[in-house]
């Protein structure tokens, strides 16, 4: 199979921030091992994410494993350009290992170990670590099929610049991180955008004189283990706060769109030719995600009067608008919209992992990356141990964490072998 080993000692399989903090760490421990990228190294940054796409975290969290950001701004917010350059030179730093190009279609125990099937071929691996994340195909509504095909549909991994739309307005459906900074992205280019709202919070960018995210980080947030929220792994479910690192850094405000012309709709039932049908929820999804703004807010107020921090004082937020009315339908050809951009997230696709490590809902399960299957782990899921899981800030440490307990397993089967040898050594003495 070309200059590919038929045989790791561990095989990562992910050429993304996740899988190259797991190389740096075995990098660290002088394990030896290969990562497979089914396409090219941070090729998800390259191709899922539209031209003005910044980072909603500020620059000093990203902090790969002895790899922190080293620029000018670190309270700044990188551009996806930037974010790609940093993930590369990560790799070149480390000097990983990566196979570009080289896909795994099977994996599968076998005898002690696993069997991966390759499009380079097949090898095997003592240990496998899957940093793929959990967003492998769009998720969109079935539904979709059935609407006018005059009208335009991407999904937001598809979604580049305002300029690939036809003419005409455009719906957004969803109202997570993605589907509110390209719904802010169409309305700064003055196109007319309707935007479907759904059940994610909203957070502060700055309050009382810094980056809520600083605050944050202060407080222990981005450290807080998945088994001490009170949600506990249900968390993991959960949509994450909007706000944007766009020109800087601001907060985003749905009702302040509103009231510059953009319209608001409560969230999508079902839909046909250009009819589509609404829920009357808008109201309690403002309020919901004002709800949590504000906790936020008094978040950071208790930890500032507790540890008498000099701060200035900033007011909470107030609503600037409210809908007088909640629309049952939206009729797309009376609303002149021609296009569609579906911001409704991504579904898991595990089908070529051949292993029982899968709960009900086909989520890996494990306990901070160590899957139920020895030797196969996880990593770069959001929460797979802390909030910072799924970010620059604490994917290191969770990679520390998988690499540390692969390096115990590994003596350890070192030593069972040793042992198994010498008693075989004594009975044949004997």
């Amino acid at each position: 199979m070309s200059d590919l080993h038929t045989h790791f000692p561990v095989v990562v399989i992910g050429g993304g921030q996740a899988g190259l903090a797991i190389s740096a760490q075995l990098k660290t421990h002088g394990i030896r091992h290969v990562v497979l990228e089914k396409n090219s190294i941070a090729h998800s940054w390259k191709t899922q994410r539209w031209d003005a796409f910044c980072l909603v975290t500020p620059n000093w969290q990203c902090q790969l494993p002895g790899f922190p950001y080293a620029g000018n701004d670190p309270h700044g917010f990188m551009l996806r350009d930037e974010i790609v350059s940093y993930v590369e030179s990560f790799a070149k730093h480390i000097d990983a290992p990566v196979r570009e190009g080289v896909a795994v279609t099977r994996l599968k125990q076998a005898n002690d170990g696993f069997t991966l099937q390759t499009t380079a071929g097949e090898i095997s691996a003592d240990r496998v670590v899957l940093a793929v994340g959990g967003y492998h195909a769009p998720k969109i509504p079935s539904f979709a099929d059935r609407l006018d095909p005059a009208i335009k549909q991407i999904h937001s991994s598809a979604y580049r610049n305002p300029d690939q739309l036809p003419q005409g307005e455009i719906l957004v459906v969803g109202s997570g991180q993605s589907g509110c900074q390209i719904a802010e992205d169409l309305h700064l280019a003055g196109r007319k955008v309707h935007l479907v709202v759904g059940s994610a919070p909203r957070c502060p960018r700055f309050y009382r004189g810094r980056d809520a995210v600083d605050w944050l980080d202060d407080l222990g947030q981005y450290e807080l283990p998945v088994d001490q929220h009170s949600l506990k792994e249900g968390v993991r479910k959960n949509a994450n706060h909007y706000l944007t690192g766009r020109d800087g850094g601001r907060d985003i405000d749905l009702r302040k769109f509103a009231l510059e012309g953009m319209k608001l709709y409560g969230r999508l039932k079902d839909g046909r030719g250009t009819r589509l049908q609404l829920s009357d929820d808008l109201q309690a999804s403002l309020d919901n995600a004002d709800r949590v703004y504000n906790g936020i807010c008094r978040l950071i107020d208790d930890h500032i009067a507790k540890n008498g921090i000099e701060a200035p004082q900033t007011p909470h937020y107030e609503p600037v608008w409210s809908p007088a009315a909640t629309p049952a339908e939206l009729d797309l050809a009376t609303a002149g919209i021609t296009s569609i951009i579906w911001t409704t997230g991504f579904l898991s696709d595990w089908s070529w992992v051949d292993l029982p490590m899968f709960d009900g809902t086909g989520y890996p399960t494990h306990k901070r990356g160590i899957t139920s299957v020895d030797g196969v782990y996880v990593i770069g899921l959001p929460w797979l141990y802390t909030w910072g899981s799924g970010r620059f800030i604490g994917v290191g440490r969770d990679a520390e964490f998988v690499v540390d307990h692969i390096k115990e397993r590994s003596s350890a089967s070192r030593d069972d072998t040793r042992h198994a040898g010498r008693r075989q050594m004594t009975k044949e003495a004997v």
